[in-house]
This record gives C-alpha cells, sequence and structure tokens, in this order.
C-alpha cells in the first residue's frame, strides 16, 4: 500500500472536509488547497498550502487557470516504481501527489438557475478540477481519488486501520466513482448545449 504524503483537497461540497483534512494532518500528509477549501482548513486550524503558493504560479484569467501545472499533474500522474518516472520528477523537484480530494461546483445546479445565460454556464465549467480528478482515476494504483464526501467516514476507517494509506480494491473503486463523475458532468455541459439555441460567432 502506498502511504498518502501529500494531498489535495477543493470541494464545492465542504461537508465533512474538515475531519478528514484534520486526520490527515495526524499522519503529517501535506495538504495542499484551493481558495474557499482553503480558507475553511484555515478557520478550522488546519495547516494547508494554497495550490498557487505549491506550484510557484498563483490563478490568472480570472481564476480560468489555477491548478494546471505540470508539478500537479505530473505528481498524480508519474509511475511511483518507474525508474525514470522517479528521474523525472526529482529532475524537476517534484513531488508523488498521493490522494486528490475534489468535488467540482454540481454542474446541473447552476445550468437549472432562471435566467442563466450561457456565458455564466461556461464560466462555472470546472477544468482544473475535473482534470485533476482524471488524472488521479487514471493512476489509481497509487492514488486515492475522492469525489464523494459520502465515502469520507470509510476513507477515514482506512486511514486509520493501514497507518495513513488506502487500500488497492477501495482505489480501484473510486477510480470508478471518479471516472462516473467526471463522465456525468460532461454529459450534463453537453446536454445543455444541445438544449439552447447555438450562438452565433
Amino acid at each position: 500500500m502506498t502511504m498518502i504524503r501529500r494531498a489535495i483537497i477543493s470541494c464545492h461540497d465542504k461537508t465533512g472536509v474538515v475531519e478528514l483534512a484534520r486526520l490527515l494532518r495526524e499522519f503529517n500528509v501535506e495538504i495542499i488547497s484551493t481558495a474557499g477549501t482553503l480558507n475553511v482548513l484555515h478557520d478550522a486550524g488546519i495547516e494547508a498550502v494554497s495550490i498557487g503558493d505549491y506550484t510557484g504560479v498563483q490563478e490568472m484569467m480570472d481564476g480560468r487557470v489555477k491548478s494546471l501545472h505540470s508539478k500537479v499533474h505530473a505528481g498524480i500522474l508519474g509511475i511511483r516504481d518507474n525508474k525514470l518516472h522517479a528521474e523525472q520528477l526529482k529532475a524537476f523537484d517534484y513531488d508523488w501527489i498521493d490522494m486528490v480530494v475534489i468535488h467540482p461546483h454540481p454542474v446541473e445546479a447552476v445550468i437549472s438557475q432562471p435566467g442563466i445565460t450561457l456565458e455564466e454556464v461556461v464560466e462555472q465549467i470546472d477544468i482544473g478540477g475535473t482534470a485533476m480528478i482524471r488524472s488521479a482515476a487514471k493512476n489509481f494504483r497509487y492514488v486515492t481519488v475522492v469525489v464523494n464526501p459520502e465515502r469520507y467516514s470509510a476513507i477515514m476507517h482506512e486511514l486509520r486501520a493501514h497507518n495513513g494509506s488506502v487500500t488497492f480494491p477501495t482505489r480501484y473503486r473510486l477510480a470508478l466513482e471518479a471516472f462516473a463523475c467526471t463522465a456525468e458532468y460532461d454529459q450534463a455541459i453537453a446536454a445543455y448545449l444541445r438544449s439552447i439555441v447555438p450562438p452565433e460567432e
């Protein structure tokens, strides 16, 4: 089992996130987070670093670009027992990222708002979060990906039972749920775009 040493946490639904983060810190896990979640963790007295400070590049373009950085995705996607991957990570002074906890802004809730415009919907489409989810799910052999707050309790149980690790069968099931999450997310956007009059150039 892979010991979790570094985690990214970025959740629209903050339910249970403080309890999970507090337990991770008990196992000396470094926590990286985005603005809203970071504020919640700091308010609870939990040590965490902003993703901009972690990558060295602050968010830009009104928040459109925050986590789309090689330090993030190399850390998530790298194969831990691949010598070349490990050497490349070391050459760039990057670190492995072992857990990704992300709950995207539910796009269905955005789309269903009365009077919402296409431009407003487009601005709410999550790119960086869903990209991290897919990266972590792809690398389920090494990375734990969590998209559902209802899983926090079971994950906390495993962390306690396995000294800061999550078992492979659990990582596999969580990856399945993560891919389903991103598929449903994209399907909701596609369904919305089909339902409106296409904009002119």
